[in-house]
């Protein structure tokens, strides 16, 4: 018994410092957010690497997950014979929820691995350290540029995610099942509203890139300098992330729509 409890308070204690480390991390790269803005090619590029190229998996999982909501959606309304609803229920669940939260997961598989990854390998080589000896600061020059990117792409992917994922409902619910085309988009404008929907689902990217971000670099930036390690801080990292965005989206949720 006593050796549970001594397993369990090294477990507390262990996961207790972590959080500590991943806080003072985030304040640094916090404030190096000056030296990005100087330097926005850094900027630039990061973007381009976890955004533009995370395209194309937001663009096909938003089609077919529109399209199945259309779909569904249409089943489950002509029970009620309101099928005219269909593309407000196609709207709001993406503005609100889908989008936000498939895009951060999908990011924190592609875009948020890849950062761990990255950032671990380049400990595992000692390229960070020997930017530290040419007097570099590898916190400003690596990370930093690497989590704002992560807080500009995901709120951008998901506007994409949610367009693409309406335009797929549209196909299934005019295209297959018949709807009409003007019912399907007045009601939907009819419903959504910029403050209590859009801002909401903006607003719940933001708070997911920056989760996201924050994770899979402190999990690269504290891994282990060798392969196993990276890899495992990898795994973790997209693990955590993923659990973090879907408890956070239930906090947000619970506040904004209260």
């Amino acid at each position: 018994m006593i050796g549970l409890f001594q397993a369990l308070g090294q477990r507390t204690l262990t996961a207790l410092r972590g959080l500590g480390e991943a806080v003072l991390l985030m304040g640094r790269i916090l404030r190096a957010a000056p030296e990005v803005v100087v330097r926005p090619r850094l900027l630039i590029e990061q973007v381009y690497a976890v955004g533009v190229l995370s395209l194309v998996i937001i663009l096909v999982s938003a089609l077919f997950v529109g399209m199945v909501l259309g779909l569904q959606g249409y089943y489950t309304l002509a029970d009620f014979g309101a099928t005219e609803a269909v593309g407000t229920m196609v709207a709001l669940s993406l503005v609100r929820e889908l989008g936000p939260v498939v895009t951060a997961l999908l990011f924190a598989g592609r875009a948020g691995s890849s950062l761990t990854a990255e950032v671990g390998l380049m400990k595992a080589t000692e390229q960070l350290s020997s930017m530290e000896m040419m007097a570099v600061d590898p916190e400003r020059r690596i990370l930093a540029p690497r989590f704002f990117a992560a807080v500009l792409a995901v709120p951008l992917l998901a506007a994409v995610f949610s367009a693409v994922g309406v335009f797929g409902g549209y196909l299934v619910a005019v295209g297959m099942v018949g709807i009409d085309s003007g019912a399907f988009w007045s009601n939907m404008q009819n419903a959504v509203t910029i403050q209590d929907d859009i801002l909401n689902g903006v607003i719940k990217s933001v708070v997911f890139g920056f989760l996201v971000g924050w994770i899979a670099l402190h999990k690269g930036y504290m891994a282990e300098p060798t392969s196993s390690g990276v890899s495992r801080a990898t795994t973790l990292g997209v693990v955590h992330a993923s659990l973090a965005v879907l408890g956070l989206d239930f906090l947000l949720t619970a506040l904004m729509f209260d």
